[in-house]
Order: C-alpha cells, then structure tokens, then sequence
C-alpha cells in the first residue's frame, strides 16, 4: 500500500505560478512511476505530467514549456511547478502512483487560475 498526500492548489490570476507537492508514504519501494492528472468540471481526468523511477519525464501537450515535474528521492515526494498558468489550467489536480499491480490517487488539490 501507498499512501499520498497532495497538496498546493490554490487560487491565482492568469499567467501566475504554483507548486503542487505529492508526498508518498508507504511501500514505496514499489513504485514505478509518480505523476499528476487533473479533471475539470464536466471533463474527463487526465494526464498533465508523469515522472518515472528512471528519471524521464512526460508532459501533456497543453503544459509542455510551462510546466515541471520533478521528485525529492529523499523526502518521497513529487512536485508540479507550474507557470504561466491559463484559465483553462483549473482543475482539482490529483497525485498518481503506479505500483507493481495498481494505481494509488491523492485525495486532489483544486487549481483555479483566474482571467
């Protein structure tokens, strides 16, 4: 079992930045890979940025350039540096976990970025 706590969401003004932290607890040995997915209101959740345990990373097209996702081996924890926020960046942004057999979820963060 894992166990993830997000956090960082909060409420700024278009073109702003936030930092999203993901922090793992648990059998993280296990873990292949941390990253972030986001679902606004009406749409389907979906992919902004992975990081696996190698190192590489992947970006959705729509943050690519203005987004970062890094990790703090140590702290077991994963970050979303995210700049040059738009309108259509809100969204409650969850913490993933894939282990060996399934994915863990955070319990969300809400992003609002206003125009």
């Amino acid at each position: 079992q894992v166990q993830l706590v997000d956090s960082g969401g909060d409420l700024v003004q278009t073109g702003g930045s936030l930092r999203l932290s993901c922090a793992a607890s648990g059998n993280i040995l296990s873990i292949r890979s941390m990253g972030w997915y986001r679902q606004a209101p009406g749409k389907q959740r979906e992919l902004v940025a992975v990081i696996f345990s190698g190192g590489s990373t992947n970006y959705a097209d729509s943050v690519k350039g203005r987004f970062t996702i890094s990790k703090d081996n140590i702290k077991n924890t994963v970050y979303l540096q995210m700049n040059s926020l738009k309108p259509e960046d809100t969204a409650v942004y969850y913490c993933n976990v894939l282990g060996p057999s399934r994915m863990y979820w955070g319990q969300g963060t809400q992003v609002t970025v206003s125009s």
